[in-house]
């Protein structure tokens, strides 16, 4: 997996301050190249192109001070839990990036200092890999570290990236989970984010929809459920659906709209596509649609009470099928 461009920001160059005084710098023109943003300061003793660096986004900023503590190590160390997932692009919401995760692979304790976390675990075969030229886990135990330092909404998205992607399985999870993850702290909610994930779930908001519908005990939704038309044939794909109580749910986020643009097409042409799709799945199934965006996830309980309200009319009834 590098299919990123060779222009890419994240891809600029890491300058120590270390090297630069060897090579004639002075910690005051240093200050001054920041100042004057041609330069910006990636963490302590650490610097960057400053135009790369303002395009790098939050993702990729952080994916930058990622690399810097990395080049500054005293001992070999492997970009890991929320820190190795810049690294797999995968989402970012909901993880606490101020602090950057790295394991030691000496098996010796670790420390945390300086908005460095290193952390100490048994390292299996097959459990590092390396992408763009970074040591990081492989996305299998990426998975399972996740849950042990995010919330565990944030976790599930980046689980269903990781699944989404082919980066890797359920079942390459589970195994490695069943391997052992000892020395690790905040494992309790792993079993719970595996029970919920899953690969067809392609965004952060969907993730946050089906972690919706499990806190607050609404039936579980199957995702990306196929639609036929008369003839038989696998028409569209909805979000989510409950087929047996007929309703279909869609999340509008932004992406959604900008990411299927046809050429020429404007997001008002987009939206206007998207009603007559949403036209089409009524006709030929009957069902009800709901349709939520990033604002209605902002407000669960309320959001929570819409969806049954949709599915049950209002009345409380026996859910039939729940999530394990």
């Amino acid at each position: 997996m590098d299919d990123r461009a060779p222009d890419d920001p994240r891809f600029t160059a890491i300058m120590l301050r270390k090297a630069l005084l060897a090579d004639g710098w002075t910690d005051r023109g240093l200050a001054r190249m920041v100042a004057s943003g041609q330069w910006a300061r990636v963490r302590r003793g650490a610097y960057v192109e400053g135009s790369p660096w303002r395009a790098a986004g939050a993702s990729g900023r952080h994916e930058l001070r990622t690399r810097a503590v990395m080049a500054q190590a005293r001992t070999e160390v492997v970009a890991s839990h929320a820190s190795g997932v810049p690294l797999y692009d995968g989402p970012v919401w909901g993880l606490d990036l101020e602090e950057v995760h790295v394991t030691r692979t000496d098996n010796k304790a670790g420390r945390r200092e300086a908005g460095v976390r290193q952390h100490c675990g048994r390292l299996l075969d097959g459990d590092v890999t390396t992408l763009h030229a970074v040591p990081v886990m492989s996305a299998a135990r990426l998975a399972l570290e996740v849950t042990t330092v995010a919330p565990t909404e944030a976790a599930l998205a980046v689980v269903n990236h990781l699944l989404h992607s082919g980066q890797t399985s359920l079942e390459q999870v589970r195994a490695r989970y069943a391997a052992g993850i000892d020395r690790w702290s905040g494992t309790l909610a792993t079993d719970l984010v595996l029970r919920l994930a899953n690969p067809a779930i392609s965004s952060v908001g969907e993730s946050r929809t089906l972690y919706l519908c499990f806190s607050h005990h609404l039936p579980a939704p199957f995702a990306q459920h196929p639609i036929r038309d008369e003839r038989g044939r696998t028409a569209f794909w909805v979000d989510f659906a409950w087929p047996e109580l007929g309703v279909f749910l869609e999340f509008d986020g932004r992406e959604k709209y900008s990411r299927h643009l046809r050429p020429g097409e404007s997001p008002g042409d987009a939206v206007f596509r998207e009603k007559r799709r949403e036209d089409r799945i009524r006709e030929l199934t009957g069902w009800r649609c709901i349709r939520i965006t990033w604002r209605d996830l902002e407000d669960p309980a309320r959001t929570a009470a819409r969806i049954r309200t949709a599915l049950f009319g209002g009345a409380m009834a026996r859910l039939s099928r729940s999530i394990p």
